[in-house]
């Protein structure tokens, strides 16, 4: 079972997560940031990984500890579910639209945390949600998880609608890349012989 469970006690957010690569999609996702709920929710639905994420965080001061712990917790969660990444498929691409917006992602599971980012992001607020964390989200994300992650924005008008392109669009890469290829027979995916 490629699993993993991570938890995070600090003086600013406390966080349990459960991560299962080869779920079905199912998630219990309580943040305490509404928008993070509903776009970590997308995200195990459309990558079908199970995720299970409890997070006490200091929200009355703002929601940029809190997102960026989870990322942090998922990223290792990610890279220790993965183990010796055998076999897997590590390179995959999307482009997903959602109305108007459009949005592209490109993955390496490479062992090496980078991320392009190319988001254009019209508004600084989502409801209450400042949208300048989706940034911070995801850097923290490719660091722990160790992964090279680029995120570009093709079209797009609505905030809303390109920031919930960008979770679909980052699960269906997710969910390629770490998917396990026949082919392979649990080889590394790589020349040098390690990731």
């Amino acid at each position: 079972m490629r699993t993993a469970e991570i938890k995070r006690d600090t003086k600013e957010t406390k966080i349990c997560l459960s991560l299962n690569l080869d779920g079905t999609g199912q998630s219990h996702i309580d943040t305490g940031v509404g928008f993070m709920d509903h776009m970590l929710t997308l995200f195990a639905a459309h990558s079908r990984c199970d995720l299970d994420i409890k997070c006490d965080g200091d929200t009355y001061v703002d929601d940029h500890h809190t997102v960026e712990d989870i990322a942090i917790c998922l990223g290792q969660a990610i890279d220790q579910a993965l183990g010796e990444k055998r076999g897997i498929s590590r390179y995959s691409s999307t482009i997903i639209p959602m109305d108007e917006a459009l949005v592209l992602t490109a993955l390496d599971i490479s062992g090496r945390g980078y991320l392009g980012w190319a988001l254009k992001i019209p508004t600084e607020k989502c409801g209450d949600f400042d949208t300048e964390l989706i940034e911070e989200f995801f850097m923290a994300l490719t660091r722990e998880a160790r992964i090279t992650l680029h995120i570009h924005y093709l079209t797009g008008k609505n905030s809303h609608h390109i920031i919930e392109c960008t979770f679909k669009s980052f699960a269906r890469t997710f969910r390629e890349a770490v998917s396990i290829d026949p082919e392979l027979a649990g080889e590394l995916p790589s020349t040098k012989g390690t990731l």
